[in-house]
Parts: structure tokens; sequence; C-alpha cells
């Protein structure tokens, strides 16, 4: 029995599969534009346009459908005892065509547990104060009857629940959990610091509820174990949470505060209100307020009240002695509505006394520039946490002696805003539509805040180098074929320990945004700023693969632009361009350069006279539409060439000794 005992948990995943499969689509009759489609296409999404729920043209289909929850949750925390407790009901609806005879339910937290695959390089190899038992269900029921709670130990992070009779299409289930589990202790190492205790009277809580998984039109359940490696996926729910906390604490969070009178005193709610139109930062509690006992109502415990609707998470902090300031900014200049923007922080962290500033600039540049889409939320919390991450409505952020750190790493948090929370994304699969966005726009505000040359020096250090080198940047290490996965590669296949969990940080982060910004280039801001919109606003509320992305900008560009979707998120390609050969014309210059790496990436071509006079000719990806191993550029000019180089800015080249010529 020992002999076959690794494989028992392929037997049982074999046999819930059977039961949790759903025939959702008929035979595959459709491709894009009803040819033989450009790019490749899974099964799941030809089979989503025979089943009219996504179009070739990048629309949502007359048949699309998805599902959602009501969820109402209690949950208390009383520090500093680490025990977390909680009770929630989820009305869970079926919108799917397809009969539900059991459901997924996400316990990310299980991702504690020893037996747990944690993806980050030492992940399976943590600290033993790390490690606990997760999340324990207390109690499950499902339509008002009590039923047993049983894991498959394998699946740790997710489980199936089998109902007393499968959901009907249209249909809705009442499911009650109660449950509790230890919160991780302070600041172990980044997986940890997304949620736990932040300092002996600081605590975060996030992905600290069941919730059922999402069960979607193209890929059916997801069952990817979450391992800290890649990020989620989730449904668009209402939430209705209610923080329990000790009476000296104030909570943070994603929705709308609505007891504010009851738990705040009459000072600092007057301060809290008038911050929601202040373009002026107010400290609505300072330290000694908060130790003091001036800032909030009641002995014994108090009862945060949160309602947020159509969002797909939710995150709370609390602290009895962080700082908390906050202002307003206009999101949207047509109706002029504005956005609360607070920021929570340790007196001692000095780059965030400025965060609602930063906090601000983010969410008026967002919306009027980049993507140009109003702030879709009421408001935006930035809270001094262990570690650069996004919720909806909420940033965790860690407190950076680099200013300039500090503002990129709280932009690119609060830009994830749009993608993946107003968008819908499987961060799980495809965590490049949400951080190679978020990276874009920390790129395209940067050259706001820093100015075009610091700002690229930047983002080539933080975002390009060590992908544009193939990891040997560091001594000893070679080009590494990881780097050059196709950014397409699902996120689940990249997030194995070490140095192969770095495919996915490169597709995912700067090279994606490369892309993003090399398409830019190539269609002139006008035209792409159109087609971003038009993605936004046909797919936000929804769950849009990377495929109706793609498709969107073809449709509403009016162009084939799949050589270059293939060339840069499908392929092998990295980038290295050289120049092969310089020749005189009737009109000027010939000059032929190789595409060494096979990406289309844009170039300057920096041109030097025999009089001294100097030239940049620009030259977009479009060079390489035709012939992507080879470009000829004519350079127009009746002076004497003597001298070019190469420069690809931001698109570092992988090697630069042949992106030269001089004359003889």
């Amino acid at each position: 029995m020992k002999k076959f005992y690794p494989y028992i948990h392929l037997f049982i995943w074999a046999m819930v599969s059977v039961l949790i499969a759903q025939p959702v689509f008929g035979q595959s009759t459709g491709t894009k534009n009803n040819q033989t489609p450009g790019l490749y296409e899974p099964r799941g999404v030809k089979e989503a346009y025979a089943a009219g729920t996504r179009s070739p043209d990048g629309k949502p289909g007359p048949n699309y459908w998805e599902n959602h929850g009501k969820y109402k949750i209690t949950i208390m925390a009383n520090p500093p005892d680490r025990t977390i407790r909680g009770t929630e009901q989820i009305v869970y609806r079926n919108e799917s065509p397809n009969p539900l005879p059991m459901l997924i339910v996400k316990l990310f937290l299980n991702v504690h547990r020893p037996t747990a695959t944690r993806g980050t390089p030492g992940g399976n190899h943590m600290p033993k104060t790390y490690l606990n038992t997760g999340i324990h269900v207390d109690s499950l029921a499902i339509d008002g009857t009590a039923q047993p709670w049983r894991e498959i130990p394998y699946f740790v992070t997710w489980q199936p629940i089998r109902l007393p009779t499968p959901l009907q299409p249209g249909d809705s289930i009442r499911i009650h959990f109660s449950w509790h589990y230890k919160i991780a202790p302070a600041k172990l190492q980044r997986g940890a610091s997304q949620e736990g205790i932040i300092d002996p009277g600081t605590y975060y809580l996030a992905y600290f509820y069941p919730r059922v998984a999402v069960y979607d039109d193209y890929q059916g359940w997801d069952t990817t174990p979450y391992t800290l490696a890649q990020n989620f996926y989730s449904d668009f729910n209402d939430y209705d949470v209610t923080v329990r906390v000790p009476a000296d604490y104030v909570v943070w969070g994603t929705g709308k505060l609505t007891n504010a009178a009851d738990v705040l005193s009459s000072s600092a709610l007057g301060r809290y209100r008038a911050s929601f139109t202040s373009d002026t930062p107010l400290h609505i509690a300072t330290k000694k307020q908060m130790t003091t006992g001036k800032i909030t109502k009641g002995n014994g415990m108090n009862s945060w009240h949160f309602t947020a609707h159509n969002i797909p998470d939710v995150a709370f902090g609390l602290s009895n002695h962080y700082n908390w300031d906050g202002a307003s900014v206009i999101v949207d200049s047509t109706t002029e509505r504005r956005a609360s923007v607070q920021s929570a922080y340790n007196d001692t962290a000095a780059d965030f006394h400025r965060m609602v500033h930063i906090g601000r600039h983010a969410l008026n540049w967002l919306s009027q520039r980049w993507p140009g889409v109003p702030y879709p939320y009421s408001k935006m919390t930035i809270f001094q946490g262990g570690s650069g991450m996004e919720y909806p409505m909420m940033a965790n952020d860690e407190s950076l002696k680099n200013f300039s750190l500090s503002r990129s790493q709280a932009e690119h948090e609060i830009s994830h805003s749009y993608m993946p929370f107003y968008m819908g994304i499987d961060e799980t699969r495809y965590g490049f539509m949400d951080e190679g966005w978020a990276t874009t726009f920390e790129y395209l505000i940067g050259r706001k805040d820093l100015g075009i040359s610091k700002e690229d020096s930047l983002f080539l250090k933080m975002r390009v180098n060590i992908w544009a080198h193939g990891l040997t940047v560091m001594p000893g290490l070679k080009p590494s074929p990881i780097a050059n996965l196709p950014i397409i590669t699902p996120g689940d296949a990249l997030s194995s320990p070490g140095f192969s969990g770095a495919g996915l940080s490169f597709n995912e982060y700067g090279k994606a945004a490369l892309g993003y910004l090399a398409m830019k280039d190539l269609l002139g801001d006008a035209i792409f700023k159109k087609c971003l919109q038009a993605y936004m606003d046909r797919w936000n509320s929804k769950h849009p693969s990377p495929w109706d992305f793609f498709y969107t900008f073809d449709d509403v560009s009016g162009q084939n632009l799949d050589w270059f979707w293939r060339n840069w998120f499908f392929s092998h390609n990295y980038i290295d361009l050289a120049v092969s050969d310089v020749s005189k014309t009737t009109k000027g210059y010939a000059i032929e350069l190789n595409n060494v790496g096979g990406m289309d990436a844009p170039v300057d071509l920096k041109l030097r006279f025999a009089n001294g006079n100097t030239r940049i000719v620009h030259k977009t990806p479009a060079i390489w539409k035709s012939n992507q191993k080879h470009a000829t550029v004519h350079i127009k000019t009746n002076g004497n060439l003597t001298s070019l180089s190469l420069d690809g800015g931001i698109w570092e080249d992988a090697d630069p000794s042949d992106n030269n010529w001089k004359a003889d």
C-alpha cells in the first residue's frame, strides 16, 4: 500500500472531477471572424464562442453569464489573542446553464498548513511560527440544514462540497459557515505579511473567510491551489461585513463604513466626515489621540459595519495606535464625484505622513490620464503593513526609506483598483492582465512624478534588467530559458519555487508592461486609449480572458494585430536588435536591422553626421510586421552619415555590442 500511497490523491481527484465536471458547451464551431484563428486559442475559448458566451470580436456574447454571491460576515479579532473567529451566510446564485451538484470552496489561509505547497523561494521551508493548522470550519449548514464538513487533505486551499440536491440554473442556495484560525505572526516574510500581525496592536485581515470559487463559462470551476506565488480569481459579490474589535481599536477596510457615528467620538466623527470634501489632508486621529481614548466610543467591544456592492473581495486593517489621515479628490470631472483617500500608519513611518497626498495624486491621474476611466469606488485606504499588496479599496504597503519607491509602490497598488478588481481578471492563470497593467500605469505616472529620464532609469532597474539579461545579473548565472517562456503561459504553471518562479515575475510585470507600452507606441496614444477604454467598458464587472483583450484591440483599432500579440505574448522571443549593414542610396541611407532576439520592439536610431549634426529617428514595432527577423530603415538626408547607434530605451537590448556602426 505504501508503494502506491503518493498516487491516491490522483485517484481521488479523478473521482471529484467526474462529479464536478459539467457539459458546459457543445462542439466548437466558431473561430475569430469565422476563419482560421491567427492566435492559439484554448479549447475552452473556442467552445465559449460556439456557445455564444463570448464573441471573436472581443465582446461578451449574447449568452454571457457569471455567478454571484451575497456574503454576510461577522468576524471578531481581540488582540493580542491570535485567534480570529467568524460566521457567515452566503447566498450563492447559479446563473450558469448547468446544474451544479457540488461547489468548490476556497480556504486561502490553509496555505499556512505544513502540507500546503508554497511556490515562492523558500516557501516550503517556512519558520515554524508561520505554520499552523489553517482555517478550522466549526460548522456548515446548507439551506438551514446542518451538514458534515469533510476535507480531502490533498487539496488544502480548496475543498469540494457535495450539495444535497444539485443547484439548478437560476436558483440560489444559502450556505452558513462558522470558522476560526490563528492569524500569522508579525512580518515573517512577504507571504505572511499580506495578512497577519503587523505589530502587537495592529492586525491585517485578508483572505480570512471561506468563499465559493469561480465557476465560469470557459474554464469551469477554479481549482488552482493558492501557493503564495500567484494571486487570485474571484466572482463579483455583495458584502455585508461586521468587524468586532476592542473598543480602543479603529478598523479600516473595503466598503462603506455605515455606522461611523456609533463607533467614533463626536470630534473624530466630525474630522472623518469633513475629510470627504477636503482637498487638504486632515488628521482624523493621531497616535496620542488614539492611545488616550479620544477617537472611539464605548468599552468592551465595538462593531464596525461595512458594506460593498459588486466587488471581488474584502480586507480590513485594525490598530489601537495608528495615525489616521483623510482627504478626497474629484475622480469624475463630468459629475464632480469625489472619492475618499485615507491612510493609516505608525507615526514613525515618515513616508506615510505624505501618503494621502500620494493617493490623491494617483486617483486623479488614473482617472484623468491612464487609463482615463473614473476611479470606480468611493474610497481608497493605504494601510501601513508588511507587504506591497492590493485589495479592493485597500493597499497594504511597507514603509520604505526611499520616498520615490514608496510613491511608486503606492501608485502600483492603487492602479490595481482597475485590474484586477474592476475587471474581474483571473490573476491566478493570467496575472499579466493585471500586474502588467499596474506596472504600465506605474511607469506612466512615474514619468509625470519623476521626469522621463529618472523614471526610465528606475523602470529599467526594477522591471526590465533581470529579464533582459536572463538572470545573468547574478554572479555565475547564464541566460535562462525560463526568462523567455511565453507571457500567455498560465501562471499556475510558472509558480514553482526558486528561479523557476522568476518566470512568473518576468511574464506578469515588466515583460508584459513592455508589451503593452510597445502596443501604445505602435497605435499611438489616441487609438491605444480608445482600445483600452473599450476593453474596460465591455468587460468591467465580468471575467475577461486574454483573447477578449486581444480581440477587442483588433476590433476597435480596425487592425489585425495578431502578428504583434503572437510575437509578444505567445513567443519565446526576447529583445536583441543589431545593425547588419548601412548603404548609401540616392536619397540618403538604407539601414539594415536584424531582429536577433525576435521581439518586435520599438527602437531609436541615433544618427551622427560629418557636419556634427545629430538626429534621432524613432521606429515603432510596425517595422517588424512584414518580416520579424529583418527590417530596412530608409533615412532621407543630404548629409554624410558617420555613425549610428540603436537605443531601445526601456526596451533594453540583451546584447548591445552589435548596436553600433561607423563609416570606414
